[in-house]
């Protein structure tokens, strides 16, 4: 059985909202399409956090998605609820990912705060993409991209075709100033041959250069991601 391995954020407040009034985390229906694919597929799947446990969801996300169906299967089944309250602390994970056949990030805006920076997470797509298994994100995700070194060094975005949620569109949602950085900017620095369409339109970037990177732009990639990546593992 495929069995592809779920990396949430555990943050939950962006920049500068010390009351929390603009809470955060993972995206709704970039969680929610892809476990769907991925169940529909048969796939056995398993969530880890920074933190474990139950991860933050962008309440933004649920009135974006109260006329999907799929979000809102996600929001009432058991096992998906399940899913995401008892996720695995990531630092239990074996860093060589074994077992898994590909690794999945999430979007919303929590991965901009603390999965870049974290070591365990650049060691667990490091070894999954040099070892030919692939390495996917959606969204604000592939931020978790951008600090990752290959054993040679070098980064793994550079000479490398990606998206993700794109500077135009982080404007229109007027958000460019509650995250650290803007997650378009960071990866065109680190080297990548960045692509993107118009805001809103599902775009899925497939790269197979010296290993597999599939990245989506914004919430409307999740599920021609999830597709993608099915295809890749079949």
């Amino acid at each position: 059985m495929v069995k592809i391995l779920f990396i949430f954020t555990s943050h939950d407040q962006l920049l500068g909202d010390e009351k929390h009034e603009h809470p955060t985390g993972y995206y709704l229906s970039e969680a929610a399409h892809p476990y769907h694919e991925f169940k529909q597929a048969g796939y056995e799947l398993v969530a880890a956090s920074p933190k474990g446990g139950a991860v933050p969801l962008d309440k933004s996300s649920i009135e974006a998605g109260k006329d999907d169906d799929v979000c809102q299967q996600f929001l009432k089944n058991a096992d998906s609820q399940e899913f995401v309250k008892n996720t695995k602390k990531l630092s239990d994970i074996d860093p060589k990912a074994e077992g898994f056949d590909a690794i999945f990030y999430p979007g919303g805006h929590g991965p901009c705060f603390d999965l870049p920076g974290d070591a365990h997470s650049q060691a667990i797509i490091r070894n999954v993409f040099e070892s030919g298994r692939p390495v996917s994100a959606v969204c604000h995700a592939p931020i978790v991209l951008v600090d990752v070194k290959l054993s040679d060094g070098s980064y793994i975005l550079k000479g490398r075709k990606a998206t993700c949620f794109t500077n135009e569109e982080e404007e229109a949602v007027k958000m460019t100033k509650m995250i650290p950085y803007l997650p378009e900017t960071r990866m065109i620095e680190r080297g990548a041959n960045f692509e993107k369409t118009e805001p809103w339109s599902p775009k899925v970037v497939v790269d197979k250069n010296g290993g597999i990177l599939v990245t989506g732009q914004n919430p409307n990639s999740a599920e021609p991601l999830a597709k993608e990546l099915i295809k890749l593992l079949a």
